[in-house]
């Protein structure tokens, strides 16, 4: 038991280690650069964000749908199982992302197989069931969104 206490004390220390270290580049880029520091931390400075700020982003609206009572967000959570709803979104937020529209139709179907192949001979049956799921809920999104 002590050894384990003691494990947990050190990643402790380590991980508050990490974080003052970012925090102490983070000052020193502020130091060397002023203002523009920004440009190292922040992806999209001078880009529409503040504009946008508090509208439903897509992956809220993701999460609200599948959640619903609609008969495709029930079916995906039947399928998914104990699968976080969360990460569920994130993934689907990726797919829809995805240009071509079968691109995005098999990575939906992939998301709801759980798996990141694009064929599988031993789950035909399935794949079937599931490409018409993911056209389903490509469809009812783009309703949505």
């Amino acid at each position: 038991m002590p050894n384990q206490r003691e494990s947990n004390s050190n990643q402790q220390v380590d991980r508050f280690s990490e974080a003052l270290a970012t925090a102490r580049n983070m000052q020193q880029d502020w130091l060397n650069y002023g203002v523009d520091f920004v440009h190292f931390y922040v992806e999209d400075v001078h880009g529409d964000w503040l504009e946008r700020w508090g509208e439903e982003s897509v992956l809220d609206s993701l999460k609200e749908f599948l959640v619903s009572n609609d008969d495709v967000a029930v079916r995906v959570r039947q399928i998914l199982g104990e699968r976080s709803l969360f990460d569920i979104a994130v993934n689907l937020e990726e797919c829809l992302n995805l240009r071509e529209e079968n691109d995005r139709l098999y990575a939906v179907r992939n998301v709801l197989a759980g798996r990141e192949n694009n064929y599988d001979a031993s789950r035909e049956i399935d794949n079937i069931e599931l490409l018409n799921l993911a056209n389903s809920l490509l469809q009812k999104l783009a309703d949505i969104l």
